[in-house]
C-alpha cells in the first residue's frame, strides 16, 4: 500500500515519555524528516585502491512549513519553544499514532529555525526546522504494533 503525505502525521507530546500524550500538529503543510550518517575514511593500503567509509554519528533534522494562522495556538506553541529554547518531544510518523504499524522518528528537540516568509501571492509561512536535542531518552523508531 502506498504511503502518501496527507495522511502522514505530526505529534506533539504533551505528557510524559512513560506515559505520552499525543497532540497532533496539524498547522504544518509539507515536512521533510533527513535522517542520516557521519562518516569516517577507514582506507587501507590493503583498500585495493578503494575508499573504505564506516557510519559513525547519526542525525536528523525535521524541516517543515507552518501557515501563518494568528489564532492558531499551534503556531503559537512552536513560536514559544523556539523562543525560549525549549525541548519538546515529537513523534514523526508516517501515520495515526493509533494506527497498527504505523512508523516514524519518536525524538525530543529544539526548534532550531523559525523564518517567516510573506511572499505577495501566498499565504504567510513559517518554515520552521526542529533537530534532537540533549535529553534522558535518545531518539528511537517507533512502531505501532
Amino acid at each position: 500500500m502506498t504511503k502518501l503525505g496527507l495522511n502522514a502525521k505530526f505529534y506533539r507530546n504533551t505528557g510524559t515519555y512513560a506515559v505520552p500524550v499525543w497532540t497532533e500538529v496539524t498547522a504544518i503543510r509539507d515536512l521533510t524528516l533527513t535522517d542520516s550518517m557521519a562518516e569516517a575514511d577507514v582506507t587501507r593500503r590493503s583498500s585495493g585502491g578503494w575508499r573504505e567509509t564506516v557510519s559513525t554519528l547519526r542525525e536528523a533534522s525535521i524541516d517543515f512549513d507552518m501557515v501563518n494562522v494568528q489564532a492558531d495556538t499551534q503556531v503559537s506553541d512552536m513560536r514559544a519553544a523556539y523562543a525560549a529554547r525549549t525541548t519538546v518531544e515529537f513523534a514523526i510518523l508516517d501515520g495515526g499514532v493509533a494506527v497498527s504499524g504505523t512508523r516514524g522518528l519518536r525524538a525530543s528537540c529544539q526548534v532550531t529555525k523559525f523564518e517567516l516568509s510573506q511572499e505577495l501571492e501566498n499565504a504567510q509561512m513559517y518554515s520552521v526546522t526542529i533537530k534532537p536535542a540533549p535529553a534522558a531518552n535518545p531518539p528511537s523508531e517507533m512502531v505501532i504494533p
